[in-house]
């Protein structure tokens, strides 16, 4: 590097370790934060690392902190480190590494240690089961209470994509769900200009991140409802290979998908195919295996089917933000029994068990600088 460049002071965001090891969730939080849009979450990347691990797009973020010229890469004008095509340059502010849900850790043991209340829910909204989240969000609306919510719809190919949802009559769009991923967060910078009262929905991951928002950069999101969640899938994999292939099945036939009892279950208008969870587990998205929440601990709702009778929602309330944001909710039918705790501890330890990995000496490692390697950090 010449004499009159400065030496450069990007290093390496923490993040990039989450990348370069295949555990970023593609949750979008990072893309929300970054104040230079430079983190771009892209989920179907082949060139890094294995096909379909999401990452951070490659022409910014992972390519100003890999080992390239650093002198080809300079900018006298912005006096930084840049990708010239993009003209996206990264600040190093951080901010990224603030709000990731893997440099934050994971719940304990106790995945239910802090739920101050549990309801057993249905409302008279067609969704999954007992449409909890779609009633929620139609209440909320109805009442001023959000005026925007950020989650997943499908087409008839159960192609999904982030949807803005605006009004009450728009959340039946959004309803049921898909186990096909979508980076929801990705969509929070736009909407952050435009609302001021936003609720997120999302899985465990994009729970955390939203609450981490939440918590560094705007109070803007006033509801976080988690999804319980085992796994999820890509849309090459699900739609072009579970659905078709595994389960011998038109993609336009089926209306709900479900895992329940040990088995994957597809329902069309007029039968139903199942398949062992354990046939297709392989082939969930790469940082499913490495998740260890299943009930999506930091959100301020969960919400699943797991524990209650069929056509029934379960709903954890974990924080007051939660409990105040439901008792205002109409529509909602509870049901009189408690919820089934014993398989709901189950399922959760079952996928502590299954993907445990040391992430306490992973954090430990790269908050303090280091270079994280799992052959010689491996449990």
């Amino acid at each position: 590097m010449s004499a009159e460049i400065p030496a450069p002071q990007m290093g390496f965001p923490k993040i990039y370790q989450v990348i370069k090891n295949s555990l970023c969730t593609a949750c979008g939080g990072c893309e929300a934060i970054c104040p230079m849009q430079a983190a771009k979450v892209q989920l179907y990347d082949e060139a890094n690392y294995d096909k379909f691990t999401p990452t951070v797009d490659e022409p910014t973020v992972v390519k100003l902190f890999s080992e390239i010229s650093r002198e080809d890469n300079y900018c006298a004008n912005r006096q930084c480190y840049v990708d010239c095509d993009t003209c996206l340059a990264c600040q190093n502010c951080l901010a990224c590494q603030r709000i990731c849900p893997i440099l934050d850790g994971f719940p304990g043991d106790d995945e239910l240690d802090n739920v101050i209340d549990q309801r057993i829910g249905k409302s008279s909204i067609h969704g999954q089961d007992g449409g909890a989240v779609t009633g929620i969000l139609k209440s909320l609306f109805e009442q001023g209470e959000i005026d925007a919510a950020l989650s997943v719809s499908r087409n008839e190919d159960w192609e999904t994509e982030v949807v803005v949802l605006t009004s009450a009559e728009q959340v039946a769009s959004a309803a049921g769900t898909k186990y096909t991923y979508e980076p929801v967060l990705s969509s929070l910078r736009e909407v952050l200009k435009n609302y001021e009262k936003i609720a997120v929905v999302g899985t465990p991951c994009q729970a955390h991140a939203a609450s981490l928002l939440r918590e560094n950069l705007t109070d803007k999101i006033k509801l976080v409802i988690g999804l319980i969640c085992m796994e999820s899938f890509t849309y090459d994999d699900m739609g072009e290979n579970i659905i078709p292939n595994i389960m011998g099945l038109d993609r336009k036939t089926v209306k709900k998908l479900d895992f329940a009892k040990g088995k994957f279950v597809a329902e069309t208008a007029d039968d139903k195919a199942l398949v062992p969870i354990k046939e297709i587990a392989h082939l969930a998205r790469k940082p499913c295996h490495h998740c260890m929440d299943y009930t999506s601990y930091y959100a301020d709702i969960s919400v699943g089917s797991i524990g209650s009778p069929d056509g029934w929602s379960t709903i954890f309330i974990r924080n007051n933000i939660g409990k105040e944001y439901l008792d205002k909710v109409k529509g909602i039918e509870y049901h009189d029994k408690p919820i089934f705790m014993d398989i709901v501890v189950k399922l959760a330890a079952q996928k502590h068990k299954n993907n445990a990995w040391d992430y306490e000496k992973f954090n430990e490692v790269v908050w303090a600088g280091g270079e994280w390697t799992p052959e010689e950090h491996s449990t």
